[in-house]
Order: structure tokens, then C-alpha cells, then sequence
């Protein structure tokens, strides 16, 4: 990250207004959504280790799994995003990649897969998830195969 910083300090008065007003959004967003990611695994630490002395959480309940899991997954989503960020504050890409956005859906979309009580979830809210995971997947895959075929920058 040290070595980011440089790079990004090095090559701040070479960029344009528009250039060091983007970078700077990006870092502020990189803070908070790193406060937030330390705020929700504190939280997500205490409620586990709380609930197993305590015996409040069973974690074999597949409600307690269903939503330990699901937290774990927001963590995963964010750090992802935060990792993007970092790439766009620090000027390694000018924007955010739009793999790197179809990967944090999918990913957003396995952590509903996970949290979903399917007791309560329609046939049809069921289909429209697996549409919408499909469509993901199969646009992530063109842009894949896309990329493999361009020529080495």
C-alpha cells in the first residue's frame, strides 16, 4: 500500500483536475467502507463468540448458518469493493472494471442464494434470481473470453 501511495503522490501533478477529484473520492470511499468492513467483522466476532459461550448459537440451526454465512459474505462483497476502489484511488485503472462489477453481483447474488429461506420465497422470485445469476454469468464469461483473445498490452 506504501508503495501505492508513492506512486499515487508521484503522479498527482501530472493528473488532470477531473483525474485528482476521482482519486480523491476513491480514497475517502476506501475509508469508510474500511470502517465500516472493521465495524461489521467487531460485530460479526462478538455475535459468534458471544452466541457459542453463551450457547445462544447453535451453529448446526441452518437459520444460524444461513445468516453467520450471510454476514461473512457481506464482508467478502465489501472487501471486494474496497479492493476495487484502491485500484481506481491509486490510478492502476481509470475506472472500475466492468468484470469486477459482474463478479461483486454474482458474488452479492451467492450471498442471497445463501440467506434465502426458500419456505418464503415464491417460484417465481426463484427464477427471476436464477435469470438474473445467469445473465451475470454468462456477460462476465463473454467480457472473459473477449479479454483472452485481445493481445497482450
Amino acid at each position: 500500500m506504501a508503495r501505492r501511495w508513492r506512486d499515487l503522490t508521484a503522479h498527482w501533478p501530472v493528473l488532470s483536475y477531473y483525474e485528482r477529484f476521482e482519486a480523491a473520492v476513491a480514497l475517502v470511499l476506501t475509508v469508510l467502507i474500511g470502517v465500516i468492513i472493521l465495524v461489521a467483522l467487531y460485530r460479526l466476532t462478538v455475535t459468534v463468540f458471544a452466541g457459542l459461550l453463551v450457547g445462544a448459537l447453535d451453529p448446526l440451526d441452518h437459520r444460524v448458518f444461513q445468516a453467520v454465512f450471510g454476514d461473512i459474505m457481506t464482508l467478502l462483497i465489501a472487501l471486494e469493493f474496497n479492493h476495487t476502489l484502491q485500484y481506481v484511488a491509486l490510478r492502476r485503472q481509470g475506472i472500475i472494471q466492468t468484470k469486477v462489477v459482474l463478479l461483486i453481483a454474482l458474488l452479492a447474488l451467492a450471498r442471497k442464494f445463501i440467506i434465502l429461506d426458500l419456505k418464503e420465497t415464491t417460484p417465481g422470485q426463484l427464477l427471476g434470481l436464477a435469470a438474473v445469476t445467469l445473465v451475470i454469468a454468462v456477460s462476465y464469461w463473454l467480457l472473459r473470453e473477449r479479454d483472452d483473445r485481445l493481445p497482450p498490452a
